[in-house]
């Protein structure tokens, strides 16, 4: 699969010569680009800076958590759910399936590697990728030089933290989501989620569950969907209208049966968009929320909905319309973002928010051998389809290769034993 050039530089560096692609990230979306090459013979390197795969559904989401869609829009290639699981599988039977898949096509990531670089050498017409490991005491760096860098790390690589007035001077205890497990710690406590998308409200209604007293701050405007509709999917329904409407039209239907089913949003202090669901998807990557009981809990009082932050004080928190709460602790469900701009030196493909620049459905390819797995905000499904396009894509330049017995590995290693 890979092999060490025998090189080592001044500073101790290995380097690996990678006769494949090398992909960053052992997440679903690095998964299956894994399995699709392995069915056709590649070669590749997965590098992954946690110790499993899959570290943000393993160590970063909450209990409860379960798939939002059907788990017919979310298996991986080559690989369907087992017929068992039910239709909204758990994370711990997702995270199963995972396991399960990497263990079926073999795939065995470079666990503890954290990426700090990833470089095209224009000269050497090759990318260089500099890793870290994360474990032991020594600080060991790699070199992997390779053709082709897949970048699966993901649209949530990193929890955003926003800058609040006050925060740092609260006395509580303040955690980002992905740190969030069960409400069962919060019985009792007043806590604030500061965030009203599908993260916010089930963190909130989990905490109702647990009885704690969550207040969910909704700042800006947001669709909320059932997650079903007369006993069939929302999001199944939509993609079945789609085929014969118009996008706005099917945006439509869909709030007429929302609000059949869930009344009204806005008396509940939380306001809908101007754009429709589907048409604010496509434009902006904003997920509606599908809701699975959260509302119900609103109506009832055991969640409340607060305007904006004002300001934290050691104790409490001013919101913008001058009310005050004393609160206990703090949940953040303020979303995800990229972290491929502070690792990969290059501009052309990918913008300065850490998603390619080409809009959907040609966002997965860029040049000298650069592709993007999982940046589609369109889920596993855009995941999934990401990977077979690529593979795809490697395995025609692959094949082309062997069939013109083009041998450039001499001439990679006058480039790897210039270090």
């Amino acid at each position: 699969m890979f092999s060490f050039s025998g090189q080592t530089d001044f500073g101790g560096r290995r380097c690996v010569w990678v006769n494949g692609p090398v992909i960053v990230g052992a997440g679903p979306s690095g998964l299956a680009v894994s399995a699709c090459l392995k069915e056709q013979g590649i070669p590749f390197v997965v590098i992954e800076r946690s110790d499993c795969i899959a570290s943000l559904w393993q160590k970063h989401t909450y209990d409860r958590l379960k798939l939002h869609l059907p788990k017919k829009f979310c298996q991986l290639p080559k690989q369907p759910f087992p017929e068992e699981y039910p239709e909204y599988p758990t994370k711990k039977q997702f995270i199963s399936y995972l396991e399960n898949y990497a263990q079926k096509f073999d795939i065995k990531p470079q666990f503890n590697e954290c990426v700090q670089s990833a470089k095209y050498d224009e000269a050497c017409h090759l990318w260089r990728v500099i890793t870290v490991s994360t474990t032991g005491l020594v600080r060991l760096e790699t070199e992997y030089i390779c053709q082709m860098l897949v970048v699966a790390t993901g649209e949530n690589a990193e929890g955003v933290v926003p800058e609040i007035e006050g925060l740092k001077e609260f006395s509580g205890e303040v955690i980002h989501a992905k740190h969030y497990k069960s409400g069962e710690k919060h019985k009792g406590k007043k806590v604030l989620v500061v965030g009203c998308g599908n993260s916010g409200m089930e963190v909130s209604l989990d905490l109702s569950n647990h009885n704690a007293k969550p207040a969910m701050v909704v700042r800006s405007s947001v669709h909320v969907l059932p997650r079903e509709i007369f006993g069939k999917s929302t999001f199944d329904l939509a993609m079945m209208l789609m085929k014969w409407l118009p996008l706005w039209l099917v945006d439509k239907l869909l709030l007429i049966l929302a609000w059949f089913i869930l009344g009204s949003t806005q008396k509940l202090g939380i306001k809908r968009p101007s754009l429709g669901p589907l048409q604010l998807k496509n434009h902006h990557g904003k997920t509606p929320v599908l809701d699975i009981g959260a509302l119900e809990r609103i109506r009832s009082g055991d969640i409340t909905v607060v305007p904006g932050i004002k300001r934290f004080n050691s104790n409490s928190v001013e919101l913008v319309n001058g009310d005050t709460l004393n609160i206990d602790s703090v949940v953040l469900a303020t979303g995800y973002c990229s972290n491929v701009p502070y690792w990969l030196q290059e501009t052309e493909f990918f913008a300065k928010n850490g998603f390619p620049k080409t809009p959907f459905p040609n966002g997965w390819k860029g040049k000298c051998g650069l592709y993007a797995a999982g940046f589609t905000r369109r889920g596993l499904a855009g995941a999934s389809a990401d990977a077979m396009k690529i593979s795809q894509d490697i395995g025609k330049v692959w094949k082309e290769e062997l069939n013109q017995k083009k041998q450039k590995v001499p001439t990679h290693r006058r480039c790897i034993s210039t270090f």
